[in-house]
């Protein structure tokens, strides 16, 4: 009785309303995280902190004794041997702090979705399909966490930075986790705002769309991990040519590794994997005009065509310029947004309630 008069003390619509600002609040702050992560990634600074410390480790060093201290452990690490052995401690609190800042925020989203999810669900607001959803949200950011640190542990031993394969799993989960909360957060639209009637392929295209974006972003971080954007820095041609050679892209043995570690290869794949996606992202956005003229669905096609576009145009420059900070970070960030029309479009495809269920309905009408 007690948990049934709590879940009444606000109408549906407002308790909605609340919990979907709080998941975009979440949101906001996972995109800042990429955007950050990728500075400490573009100034060498994620081997900065090298121990995992999840609760103590929120305390920055507040003496020069702690310092030093923090310094003299970066200095056991193979990254500082071989290519920063002439580094001041000026210069390590620099990267230092990229690396606390990029963490520190990791942490704040736990404590911002966990805190008021407990009072959410203490208060008896989370409704029953929604419930599991934010758990497994809120599984997905633990699992985070420890990829993190597992990618920084790649780095630690035998290398001087981490690896492209623990990079591109961290970043994609990152993305996966905001797409899921994007997704989360429009579910929880009014009714109103509730799907678009449209064609079945056109559903479908939009869910693709999400996937290929998802992709693309994987197959990036794999280009960040092994820098090779500092190389072949031409477009359209590469290595003076439209398509490499052969042997240049199966340079390795076995051949498998030329997808993951030839830096000529994984440009190359990155570089083709975005000719497909600004392809089918048109042709959508297409589809959608000539089915669906004039409705939600041709203009959040047209939306994500366009954001396609400028997001490659972006890249282009990016490997142009041989990947400045600034475009570098516009360009990750882009990704992001992107990723975040592409959710919103499908999510307005995809079917869900005209309005809500019968229980649902019932809890309005009582509160």
């Amino acid at each position: 009785m007690a948990d049934k008069t709590r879940s009444m003390s606000a109408p549906l619509e407002l308790r909605r309303r609340i919990i979907r600002l709080w998941l975009i609040v979440v949101a906001a702050l996972v995109f800042a995280t990429v955007v950050v992560g990728g500075a400490t990634r573009l100034t060498e600074s994620g081997l900065s902190i090298v121990e995992w410390k999840p609760v103590t480790g929120t305390i920055p060093p507040l003496s020069e004794a702690a310092w030093q201290a923090e310094f003299d452990k970066y200095k056991t690490i193979p990254q500082f041997q071989k290519l920063n052995s002439s580094m001041t401690l000026s210069e390590f609190k620099v990267i230092f702090w990229w690396e606390w800042g990029h963490r520190l925020l990791g942490r704040t989203i736990g404590a911002v979705f966990l805190l008021p999810f407990l009072w959410f669900l203490w208060r008896g607001w989370i409704e029953p399909g929604l419930r599991g959803r934010l758990w497994g949200i809120f599984a997905l950011g633990g699992l985070q966490g420890a990829i993190g640190w597992w990618m920084v542990a790649s780095g630690l031993v035998h290398r001087t930075d981490v690896s492209q394969y623990r990079l591109a799993i961290h970043l994609t989960l990152a993305c996966v986790i905001f797409a899921a909360v994007v997704w989360t957060a429009r579910r929880l639209a009014p009714c109103g705002a509730a799907a678009v009637d449209a064609p079945r392929r056109l559903r479908v295209g939009a869910g693709v769309l999400v996937a290929l974006v998802l992709l693309q972003i994987y197959l990036g971080a794999l280009v960040a991990g092994l820098d090779a954007g500092l190389t072949y820095n031409t477009w359209p041609l590469m290595d003076g040519r439209l398509v490499p050679a052969a042997a240049e892209l199966m340079l390795l043995e076995p051949a498998w590794r030329n997808l993951f570690e030839n830096v000529l290869t994984v440009q190359f794949i990155h570089r083709l994997f975005a000719y497909v996606l600004w392809i089918a992202a048109v042709l959508h956005a297409a589809d959608a005009l000539r089915s669906e003229p004039g409705r939600a669905a041709a203009t959040g096609a047209v939306a994500l065509a366009a954001a396609v576009t400028l997001q490659a145009a972006i890249g282009i420059l990016t490997l142009l310029y041989m990947v400045p900070i600034s475009l570098a970070l516009l360009h990750q960030g882009a990704a992001v947004i992107v990723l975040a029309i592409a959710v919103i479009h499908a999510e307005r495809l995809a079917l869900r309630r005209g309005a809500p269920a019968p229980a649902l309905a019932g809890a309005a009408a009582a509160s």
